[in-house]
């Protein structure tokens, strides 16, 4: 079963979606923010992050850099309520963008596609 690890400042946003991706059948880590971020992953070891953007505590693209350094093969999903972030050349470094909704359809999509591109051969 897969594991996300969902780091949002939001607490309705984090809760939603962990209710949402449980229902899926996924298993779900959540961080408030992206401080420690390398050693939340190290310690919950998901398949996929899904990164909000605009954070009180962090800016989601920085933290995103921080994965990529050490994690460059772990699939991140940039979240925000934000189309514009979009264009943001930091943003390149994500394997998928979706603007926030509570029609989670999108984002559901989007984690079964980078799960399906990074399955272990």
């Amino acid at each position: 079963m897969p594991k996300i690890l969902i780091v949002d400042d939001e607490k309705h946003i984090r809760l939603l979606y962990t209710e949402e991706l449980e229902e899926e059948g996924y298993e779900v880590a959540t961080a408030s923010d992206g401080v420690g971020i390398l050693d939340r992953i190290a310690e919950e070891k998901p398949d996929v992050v899904i990164l909000d953007i605009k954070m009180v505590s962090s800016n989601g693209l920085d933290v995103l850099q921080e994965i990529r350094n050490t994690y460059y093969n772990l699939p991140v999903i940039l979240c925000s309520a934000y189309g514009s972030y979009k264009v943001d050349l930091k943003s390149i470094a994500a394997d998928a963008y979706v603007v926030k909704s509570s029609d989670m359809t999108e984002l559901k999509k989007k984690i079964a596609q980078v799960l399906e591109t990074n399955v272990p051969a």
